[in-house]
Formats: C-alpha cells, sequence, structure tokens
C-alpha cells in the first residue's frame, strides 16, 4: 500500500513490536540500564510524607531504576494522574494514567540534547465510556481522552468500542488477525456519514501484528489516512501516518492512537512508536467504570 501511494520510507514495523530491544514492563520503550542515564521520578504532594511511606517511595525509584516503568504502574497505587520519568538520553516521557478506565501509556515532553519540547494540551481528559465523545455517526467507538500538540500537529488519542462482527465473527479473541481488529478500529473511526467501504478506503494499513503480554493478545498497527491540504500544510498529497494498538477486556475493545503528518513522520514517530509501544491495561481499581455500566449516564 504504501509504495502505492508514493510516501517515503516508513519504519520497519518490528520498530513497533514490544520485544524490541529496551523494555519497559513488557511494552519495550527504555534502554537496557547501561545506556541509561539515572532516572527520576518527581512527584508532588500536599505534606512531607511519613517515615513509613518512605520505602513504598524507594520501591518505586527501585523499580524505575531497573526499567520496570509499566509494572510500578500496576503493582504500586500512583496518587497522581501522571509521573515524569527521564527514559533516556534521547526523549524525555511522562506516564499518563486512567483509573477511570484502567489503562495507562507513556507519551513524549522533551528531547534535551535537541532542545525540543512538545507543546501538549489535553483537549479531553479521561471521562467514562457513556459520556465520552464518538468517533462515527453509529456512536460505538468513543475518544474517552485526547491530547493534541497542535503546534507539531501531533495526536495522542484512546478510544473504546466494542467490536465489529463483520470483521471479528469470533468470540475467541485468540483467533482474531491483527489485521482484522485494524480494519475493525478504522472501519469506526471516520466521523462521515458514509458507508464502510468508502471509510475503509481513506485509510491504507501498512503494518500490523500482535503479541501476548502477560499472556494477554495486544494488537499493534501502522497506517495512513489521507487528509485535506491546510495553510500549513498545502501539498495536495497529504496524509497523517498513523501507529496504533489495541487490546480487548470485557468485550470492548480499548485503543491508542498517536499520529502526526506524514512529513514530519521522520522525526517524531520514532517516540510515538514508543507511546504505542508502552500502552496497557490495567487492572481495575475502586474508580474503574466499565464501558457497558450505566450506558445513558452522560456525567
Amino acid at each position: 500500500m504504501a509504495t502505492a501511494l508514493s510516501l517515503p520510507t516508513t519504519p520497519s514495523p518490528s520498530s513497533l513490536h514490544p520485544r524490541s530491544r529496551g523494555v519497559v514492563g513488557a511494552g519495550g520503550c527504555v534502554p537496557p540500564a547501561r545506556r541509561r542515564r539515572r532516572a527520576r521520578v518527581f512527584a508532588s504532594c500536599s505534606r512531607e510524607p511519613a517515615s513509613r511511606d518512605r520505602g513504598l517511595e524507594m520501591e518505586r525509584r527501585r523499580l524505575l531504576l531497573s526499567g520496570l516503568a509499566s509494572s510500578f504502574a500496576v503493582v504500586l497505587p500512583i496518587s497522581e494522574s501522571y509521573a515524569v520519568t527521564e527514559t533516556n538520553e534521547d526523549v524525555k516521557m511522562n506516564m499518563q494514567v486512567d483509573e477511570i478506565n484502567a489503562y495507562s501509556f507513556l507519551y513524549p515532553v522533551e528531547l534535551p540534547e535537541k532542545k525540543f519540547s512538545f507543546k501538549w494540551v489535553e483537549s479531553r481528559k479521561p471521562e467514562r465510556y457513556s459520556s465520552a465523545a464518538p468517533l462515527s455517526p453509529d456512536a460505538r467507538q468513543r475518544i474517552v481522552s485526547e491530547r493534541v500538540d497542535m503546534i507539531h500537529n501531533v495526536v495522542i488519542s484512546v478510544s473504546i468500542g466494542p467490536p465489529n462482527s463483520r470483521f471479528l465473527p469470533s468470540k475467541d479473541k485468540s483467533m482474531w488477525d491483527p489485521k482484522d481488529v485494524a480494519d475493525c478500529i478504522l472501519s469506526d473511526r471516520s466521523t462521515m456519514k458514509v458507508t464502510t467501504g468508502q471509510r475503509m478506503t481513506e485509510s491504507s494499513v501498512l503494518d500490523a501484528h500482535s503479541t501476548e503480554v502477560e499472556g494477554e493478545p495486544y494488537w499493534y498497527y501502522e497506517y495512513l489516512v489521507r487528509k485535506s491540504p491546510t495553510k500549513s500544510a498545502p501539498e495536495p498529497n497529504l496524509f497523517r501516518h498513523n501507529v496504533a494498538c489495541t487490546a480487548e477486556r470485557d468485550g470492548y475493545l480499548y485503543s491508542l492512537n498517536a499520529s502526526a503528518l506524514s512529513k514530519q513522520w521522520e522525526s517524531v514517530g520514532p517516540f510515538l512508536q514508543k507511546t504505542v509501544a508502552s500502552f496497557r491495561l490495567l487492572p481495575p481499581t475502586e474508580n474503574y467504570v466499565p464501558p457497558y455500566k450505566d450506558p445513558w449516564r452522560f456525567w
């Protein structure tokens, strides 16, 4: 597909694979310890922690230093929605934890050596599925959180929706083909009132594969979407380059999608791939609201 579109060379599909060199939990976005600078975690609190809490803080730091930031999010309580982690000498990343929908991921905030900073705006704060904004007229798939860098045209969003039986007729997710999962998600992403076939022609899947993380399948895919020319990008042959990850829980698909303009992909794409590789569903807490709960509730 990519060749037919005459686009710049895309990154190797293996760069999305969680088992690539350098691991965060099982996700693969932090290089080995010998190549990593000392990790730092900055946490704000309203008062000095008691002595009995210092052990927990030391354990958090120990896990980060050992490259287990993802596990840290799972096994230890997090008092803040975000933690700041300097993962390596190339990029500083933040961790977002959504307790309402029980997932986490890392996203890039700064490239120290290049003196470059992303200008993120949280356009949609995490919210329950029933009140989230729909991605398509049928409201099956909805955005439960989103952050945008409008200056650099970068978007990271998380959406939730039920599987489309047209693409995934089996209820056994271990049998799902990665390309079918990608087509299932992309068929519901268009906000245009067009047929499924028309929506599919807007997107070109470059790669799709899956892997198991802690016994659960995660599906990874990379695709292009044709966009209309803008003042900042007047070329008629304009595409958004996307990478995404999808996981299933309780009969719903949870998908993280990161995208940038195709001409910017070479500079920001590797860091968005780290974001996608870090996506994890977390064990639900008391704040978790399953998508099927109170579908009539809009607040």
